[in-house]
């Protein structure tokens, strides 16, 4: 059954009806095409690709290019879920103009239906209205920004002190004003994001944030793929990383042993093909 496809208004839509957004991130085809056969609304072309696909050590060593490599091959595999591509660090800081060329590649060159900028301050605030001006529609991103943690002191939760809390609730709002259609909120105390939640008009997309109007989760995270400790907002809800472990593992055995392929892996040959071939071989 072909799905509707969702678009902005459709994410205001499900805002509206209180019918909560699902977002999963995904950084090629395969995952793509399993976020879209799993009927999620959102897909994310996370920069934290840099991390679980590229094998860097933070966020903000991916390059646009590596990052418009990712996101054609998700726009590949998605026909109706809103594909959200994260600008990479560098890339939009300069200037406004530096921005809207960036947000420009992914819409023409990847088919982005928004781009997703880090951060509230005054220069995130000037960027976002001019990439909307620009007719690309963009996701905000407060609270935890990964791209600057070193700024925020670590990858640590924010919004627990006076101080913090009020700066999120401010950013949070200036970012729907600077135009955002959409906003992912990440590692903010449940009930700091509360009481910004009842003033905002556009969809809060929460991770590590509590209850919100959608949630989003890394694709390697949830389904168990990811090594070592994850995040404590991470549920994983599969253990594929185990188990692909144990299939390459059972397939390292039986080739040592001599057992794969089988004569059920093999193509067979006529008498007279294996006759040629010897023939050809005696030429030589």
């Amino acid at each position: 059954m072909t799905r509707r496809r969702v678009t902005v208004t459709r994410l205001a839509e499900l805002k509206a009806e209180g019918t909560p957004i699902v977002m999963v991130t995904a950084y090629d085809h395969p995952s793509a095409r399993v976020a879209e056969r799993a009927g999620v609304d959102m897909v994310l072309v996370g920069d934290s690709g840099a991390q679980v696909v590229l094998g860097h050590d933070s966020t903000v060593e991916i390059t646009t290019d590596e990052m418009l490599v990712l996101a054609r091959a998700v726009r590949r595999g998605v026909t109706s879920a809103f594909v959200v591509c994260d600008v990479p660090f560098g890339s939009t800081e300069i200037s406004d103009e530096q921005a809207v060329a960036t947000a420009l590649r992914f819409a023409k060159e990847a088919g982005a239906d928004a781009v997703k900028i880090e951060g509230g301050n005054p220069a995130r605030l000037s960027r976002i209205g001019a990439i909307v001006d620009a007719g690309v529609p963009v996701v905000g991103h407060v609270g935890l920004t990964p791209q600057t943690a070193g700024a925020l002191g670590g990858l640590r939760v924010q919004g627990r002190t006076e101080e913090t809390a009020a700066r999120f609730v401010r950013e949070a709002l200036a970012v729907e004003a600077a135009g955002a259609c959409a906003l992912v909120v990440e590692a903010v105390p449940s009930e700091v994001v509360a009481v910004v939640r009842r003033a905002l008009r556009i969809p809060l997309i929460g991770i590590g944030a509590g209850p919100a109007d959608g949630q989003v989760l890394v694709f390697h995270d949830l389904l168990g793929i990811t090594e070592g400790r994850v995040a404590t907002f991470v549920k994983q809800y599969a253990a594929l990383g185990d188990a692909m472990v144990e299939g390459v593992a059972r397939y390292a055995e039986e080739v040592r042993a001599g057992t794969f392929p089988a004569s059920a892996h093999q193509y067979g040959a006529t008498a007279e093909a294996v006759a040629a071939a010897e023939a050809e071989l005696a030429r030589d």
